[in-house]
């Protein structure tokens, strides 16, 4: 399809995201020739536009329920843009509705009647990053590379941070909290990190300052970067980590694919083998209750 207009669907979250990073980098080489646009959200877009993947980045893809200018305007875009093709990772009811904006168009997801469909009846079982490479394939695009986050560039001197550090991610879900591991935990274990000469650096945003704070409580010498990182500052600063570790929750996708030697915590709230985040050295420990898993388990496997 050279010369195509190309449209990516990709609205969130940010660990869903960055697995689409594998599949973002097999349909743009696939299409070296095509004018890509990618349909996202306004967390992602400064993070899409520095992939290089995409000539077009439109943040305007979730519009409140309640505003009929935002679908309006989406629709207005979706019409006039007359693209070729469809690429929908989403695959969501919201995002498979919106076919019905684009006019005739050839069309892979799950939108009834599209052209290119994932038919696997099994598709809700798989790991995110192999549904979407499977769903690729029956469009044609053959190879699916996992995520790659080289095209990030930030300045992480400014932290000032030593040669050893590692990264702490206690946050997630504020309303799936049995996904998060305890705060005076990740505290006792950035004490342990201390003694082996080990800086813990505590990563999040907004209200898990208070998890900062309890951290902080029983390890003075951790320091908080909540709310002092973008999306891109923490991949560069997983790649020169000693190691990450953290629950399961966004953050950690980013460490996972950055390169880092990664410790993701899950509970029975979720399925790594659906969602655990892909990376070169990821390590998953699960327990059904987060309450009862052990920091010496835990210190354990990070092998210092």
């Amino acid at each position: 399809m050279t010369g195509a207009r190309i449209l990516v669907i990709k609205l969130g979250a940010l660990g869903d995201f960055v697995l689409a990073t594998g599949p973002f980098a097999a349909i743009r080489q696939h299409h070296a020739d095509a004018e890509i646009t990618l349909l996202t959200t306004p967390p992602f877009a400064a993070m899409a536009r520095q992939t290089g993947f995409f000539d077009h980045v439109w943040d305007f893809g979730r519009p409140q329920k309640a505003r009929l200018r935002g679908y309006l305007k989406l629709y207005t875009h979706l019409r006039k843009a007359r693209f070729d093709r469809v690429y929908d990772l989403q695959t969501s009811d919201r995002s498979s509705f919106y076919r019905h904006f684009t006019g005739k168009v050839e069309w892979s997801g799950i939108a009834r009647g599209c052209s290119h469909p994932h038919r696997n009846p099994d598709r809700d079982s798989m790991h995110t990053l192999d549904r979407q490479a499977e769903q690729l394939r029956d469009a044609g695009i053959m190879s699916t590379p996992p995520p790659d986050l080289d095209w990030a560039a930030a300045d992480i001197g400014r932290y000032n941070l030593p040669e050893s550090y590692a990264l702490l991610v206690p946050g997630g879900s504020a309303h799936r909290p049995a996904k998060r591991w305890p705060a005076a935990n990740y505290g006792r274990l950035a004490q342990a990190l201390w003694k082996q000469g080990i800086l813990p650096v505590v990563l999040g945003a907004g209200a898990e300052q208070a998890l900062a704070d309890q951290i902080e409580e029983v390890c003075p010498d951790a320091v908080s970067f909540v709310d002092r990182t973008d999306f891109t500052d923490i991949i560069c600063l997983a790649r020169d980590a000693r190691l990450a570790i953290g629950n399961d929750t966004g953050p950690m996708h980013l460490a996972a694919a950055a390169g880092c030697p990664s410790l993701v915590l899950f509970s029975a709230e979720s399925a790594p083998a659906l969602c655990a985040p892909r990376g070169q050295n990821v390590t998953i420990l699960q327990q059904n209750d987060l309450a009862n898993l052990s920091i010496d388990i835990v210190f354990a496997q990070l092998n210092l």
